[in-house]
């Protein structure tokens, strides 16, 4: 199959899709097992919407691998113990390390160029974080001594920020510890308020989970643009079950790498797709998940914009799914 990095022109993305979609229909199990149940013919699958799209519940039950490799590397979901998390088998690391710095450097800069922070408690606080997994991979291209990951050590944070301030900075933070450390900010220093500069970067990457009161994405946005004093806050898209990201440079709208396209598909019948504006569930084509699937039915809502764009709105009421009883066995 053609280099997926390589990837230029639209036709070239069809083209792998559908060399995967049959690569992965002949050596993943569960993938097969699931085009059957649907009675799609493969040879008739020509063009993406006909794809099948496989729902992300079936990484909590099944191992989703490719027949023709092992895998010792696997990324689990974050939750509690008591609840049943994705498990995403990981053949080929190099594959995720190519993704991880091709997106950054495309929609970003080079890594070697920043310091990197994080403020990702929930994340760090658990083993086989796919999120972990890849600010440790940025902070090691980076290789600058400041890098560094933050628990609730929000002093500590806070001098260094006001340290550094000179120097090119991302912070990766998951959305209730940003809010969490604005707070402390406030609590602490509102007579020495935090000196941010147009040298700082910050990155959330969602999730409340469960830890403060749930908000729209834009309300989220205004709090942390006004708290970190900077016109736009970055958002950086991805999960367990993938292993590519899409980032927003501002305002909600995500741009995808040249090997990620975003489909939206009509909550009420699974195979049938929104037109562009209207809100959907998003369905994900991850070209670099060629040893898992690469074609992802999520539970997020989202829309994609005249520009190629997409947004991410929410998530969808398990009661509004429609069509999908037959996947989560």
């Amino acid at each position: 199959m053609k280099d997926i990095f390589n990837i230029q022109t639209e036709q070239d993305f069809l083209n792998a899709s559908l060399a995967t979609f049959r690569y992965q229909y002949e050596n993943v199990e569960i993938y097969r097992k699931f085009v059957d149940y649907l009675k799609i013919n493969p040879e008739e699958v020509n063009e993406l919407p006909k794809i099948p799209f496989l729902p992300i519940e079936m990484f909590k039950n099944h191992q989703i691998l490719d027949k023709k490799v092992s895998a010792d590397l696997y990324f689990q979901s974050s939750g509690t113990t008591q609840m049943n998390l994705s498990k995403h088998f990981i053949a080929d690391e190099n594959i995720y390390r190519e993704s991880i710095y091709k997106s950054f450097e495309q929609f970003i800069g080079k890594p070697e160029d920043f310091i990197f922070l994080g403020l990702l408690p929930s994340y760090l606080e658990k083993q086989n974080s796919s999120l972990i997994y890849m600010v440790d991979y940025l902070m090691q291209k980076s290789a600058k001594p400041e890098n560094g990951y933050f628990l609730y050590n929000h002093s500590e944070l806070f001098d260094l920020l006001n340290t550094v301030k000179n120097k090119k900075v991302i912070l990766f933070g998951v959305s209730f510890a940003l809010l969490d450390f604005l707070d402390y900010c406030h609590a602490k220093h509102s007579n020495e308020p935090l000196n941010s500069s147009e040298n700082l970067t910050v990155i959330e990457t969602g999730g409340m989970k469960g830890r403060k009161e749930e908000m729209t994405k834009d309300e989220l946005l205004k709090i942390l643009q006004e708290g970190f004093k900077t016109e736009k806050i970055f958002s950086e898209y991805s999960m367990t079950e993938l292993l590519s990201q899409a980032y927003s440079l501002g305002n909600n709208e995500y741009d995808c790498p040249n090997w990620m396209r975003i489909l939206i598909r009509n909550t009420e019948d699974p195979f049938t797709y929104e037109k562009e504006g209207r809100t959907g569930a998003v369905n994900i084509i991850d070209l670099a998940n060629i040893h898992s699937c690469s074609f992802i039915a999520t539970q997020d809502l989202g829309k994609t914009l005249p520009d190629g764009r997409f947004q991410v709105l929410g998530r969808i009421d398990h009661s509004d799914i429609r069509g999908c009883s037959l996947l989560v066995s």
